[in-house]
């Protein structure tokens, strides 16, 4: 490659801490408009209500923005943090990373959980979290460097376009002979030109001797961070020990650290594999039971599935250890070896191919009626080097291609795509379109939201089609998972804080395949405490796959199966163990509900976050069509006449997909009036003051907020 050039523009040097009980107690500010680099101090009050990770992120970007903030303004901020379990190895699933700012597709607050070294070495290296702020013409490389204790902004020449290239040349040249101590955060050309760009953060495989991949993917990150002119931030740290996070109780962290990897080498191999063929077990069992996306959402599985299905990539896979944070026995970041792309810049050209994971088969995949594993590795390939989410990518593309299909759009439109379900060349072309900011390619980097209004407004199709068929709630694009027939999963997208993302409220799972919650009040109960937990794990540092993926053999005997008491027990002992606050269980939801309600308060200090926000596209909720209904006739027959006692004799399709749907849109409504009251909320979907003030966050800002919004005493 060509010779690259960075220019030292400022750099402070620090007096690194030592981390007390998984706490460095600081962090780090850089504002790249005015070269500035500050070190800010972490408050026990600060730990207390808002733990870490996520926690801090959000306390951070709070006091960055006003209301009135855009995006695209310079004092939006990205934060990045671990929390303070994070970086111990060998406890399963300690590596995570979170990462926050205002989203492009959403205007709204956004964060985005993602694995690699780059949240625990910035711990390590003296800093809870990471801020930065501002805006430059200029393409800048902030680097981080806790062994020489120094923090530098570099002026970058002639770095590599994609994310692959950039992130391998800046491990290669920080890293001296040690490149495993360096993580490196990216995106690429596609974040630029798209309001779906994604964040790539490094970890350094030994064994492969290369740079491996993992993406804060939803939200359009990458695109905030690209339009900043930053081209990359890289942390160097040196080895990482059980006592790294110098614990309260060591004894206690090693001794729940070595049951949990006990347990799941060897219950894992038995359940879902995945230290084989990682996420892609979902596959089969997503198709089984009708939940898997095809062809933008309207069905739930297809014969050919099993192409694209675990045993497919059992066989592709690059077989070895892939664990994304070291000593993390679920081990599940597999990946592609010599993968040749057929198209592109490395077309022809081996290269190493991070994933995929089940969320781009399914989107990328059978959402695409692309059921070719080669091509979805391309499509994963080429959106991890352009910055790309794979998700928002997927459900967009789906959309426009059921658009196609309709006649809603033509090739006037696409600029002569033919956008059949299938064409894979088409959809291959259109990922190339995003990153070069080209063609129909620039539409569908806007997003769902924005297409419905442009091919309203512009092409003349129908608006209510449109807003059907659309697979967004608030701006975010679904992720991979069918919910006309979970009514749990409905609300976990619907009432998700930042738009429909299974990060927050996975209950698809839960509802439909274990049957956990069979009636309205499991599942109204279930969209209070399993939301609360979820956002735990992104307070500490956690991955949620150990949790609920990989479950003790007696679990489904236990009282609360739902919620897998015994590593629900663990955690508790590990918090404890690290941070020597000593919690039960139960206390676990309850720390996690004042961020959470932060959260939606945040909401509604950016002009969104009421129950008017807390809606979803119909297809989620039920067909849509007739040719929908048909493909199920007997269940929704059965549901109309045996569950609601309407007749159905003599009746069109049309009109039982009305009468449905008039029932189904009453029960959705339904449920947010439940889910709302046990939460602690208005009807309208705002905390009260009473929830607020039980959850200490009743912050003199916060119930101005309130009070703006006509919640008083």
């Amino acid at each position: 490659m060509k010779t690259f050039k960075l220019k030292d523009i400022k750099s402070l040097t620090y007096q690194r801490p030592e981390i007390e009980k998984g706490y460095a107690n600081q962090t780090l500010c850089v504002d790249i408009s005015d070269a500035d680099i500050s070190i800010k101090p972490v408050s026990a009050e600060m730990k207390q209500t808002f733990v870490g990770g996520k926690g801090f992120d959000l306390w951070l970007l709070w006091h960055a923005v006003s209301g009135k903030t855009q995006w695209t303004d310079p004092e939006n901020a990205i934060c990045m943090a671990s929390g303070p379990m994070g970086g111990t190895p060998s406890y399963p699933g300690s590596g995570k990373s979170i990462v926050t700012s205002l989203s492009p597709l959403t205007g709204s607050v956004i964060d985005s959980n993602v694995g690699g070294y780059f949240g625990p070495y910035l711990k390590f290296s003296g800093f809870d979290a990471l801020e930065i702020k501002g805006r430059t013409s200029r393409e800048v490389v902030i680097y981080i460097d806790g062994i020489g204790k120094t923090v530098t902004i570099f002026e970058a020449e002639g770095l590599p376009e994609d994310a692959y290239e950039t992130s391998s040349v800046l491990t290669r040249h920080f890293g001296n002979e040690k490149p495993r101590g360096i993580s490196v955060v990216s995106t690429g050309p596609g974040a630029k030109h798209t309001l779906m760009g994604c964040l790539n953060v490094t970890w350094y495989d030994s064994k492969r001797k290369r740079a491996r991949y993992k993406q804060a993917g939803r939200g359009g990150l990458g695109t905030v961070f690209a339009h900043k002119g930053i081209k990359a931030v890289v942390v160097r740290w040196d080895t990482v020990t059980m006592g790294a996070n110098n614990p309260a109780d060591m004894e206690t962290m090693k001794t729940v650290a070595k049951s949990y990897s006990r347990e799941i080498v060897e219950l894992d191999p038995k359940q879902n594999e995945m230290a084989k063929i990682g996420t892609t077990h979902l596959v089969p069992i997503m198709n089984d039971f009708d939940l898997l996306p095809t062809h933008n959402f309207k069905f739930g599985q297809h014969k050919m599935a099993g192409l694209i299905g675990k045993d497919v990539y059992k066989d592709i896979f690059d077989p070895g250890f892939d664990g994304c944070w070291i000593g993390c026995t679920v081990a599940c970041s597999h990946g592609v070896k010599d993968f040749v792309p057929l198209t592109g810049p490395y077309k022809g050209i081996k290269v190493f191919v991070d994933g995929p994971e089940y969320e781009t088969i399914a989107g990328c995949g059978s959402n695409l009626g692309i059921f070719d594993p080669f091509t979805i590795i391309e499509i994963n390939f080429y959106c991890d080097a352009y910055g790309l989410d794979t998700i928002s990518v997927g459900t967009t593309m789906a959309f426009a291609m059921e658009c196609f299909e309709m006649g809603l759009i033509n090739e006037s439109h696409t600029g002569g795509l033919n956008l059949h379900f299938g064409n894979r060349d088409a959809a291959l072309e259109l990922v190339h379109q995003m990153a070069r900011g080209e063609g129909f390619g620039t539409v569908l980097g806007q997003g769902v939201l924005r297409m419905k209004k442009l091919f309203a407004s512009e092409f003349g199709a129908d608006a209510q089609i449109l807003q059907d068929i659309g697979m967004e709630s608030k701006g975010l694009e679904f992720s991979e998972y069918m919910t006309k027939e979970s009514l749990a999963q409905q609300g976990g997208y619907g009432m998700a804080l930042k738009g429909p993302q299974h990060d927050e409220a996975w209950l698809i799972f839960l509802d439909m395949v274990h049957n956990y919650m069979p009636t309205f009040e499991q599942k109204a109960e279930a969209l209070h405490w399993f939301p609360m937990f979820r956002t735990w794990f992104g307070l500490c540092g956690l991955c949620k796959l150990p949790w609920n993926d990989i479950v003790p053999e007696d679990n489904k005997d236990t009282d609360e199966p739902a919620k897998v008491i015994k590593h629900m027990t663990w955690y508790a002992q590990y918090f404890g163990a690290v941070t020597g606050r000593k919690v039960v269980p139960e206390d676990l939801i309850t720390i996690s509900e004042a961020v959470y309600n932060f959260q939606r308060i945040f909401n509604l200090k950016m002009g969104f976050g009421t129950r008017a926000q807390d809606i979803l596209p119909y297809r989620a909720v039920g067909p849509v069509t007739e040719e929908e209904y048909e493909s199920r006739q007997e269940r929704y027959d059965g549901q109309l006449l045996e569950k609601h006692g309407v007749q159905i004799e003599g009746k069109s399709t049309a009109e039982k997909v009305t009468a449905l749907r008039k029932l189904r849109e009453e029960r959705y409504e339904q449920l947010k009036d439940a889910v709302y009251e046990r939460r602690g909320w208005t009807q309208n979907g705002i905390p009260t003051i009473e929830t607020v003030k039980r959850l200490g966050i009743d912050f003199p800002d916060v119930l101005e907020i309130l009070k703006e919004n006509g919640v008083t005493m």
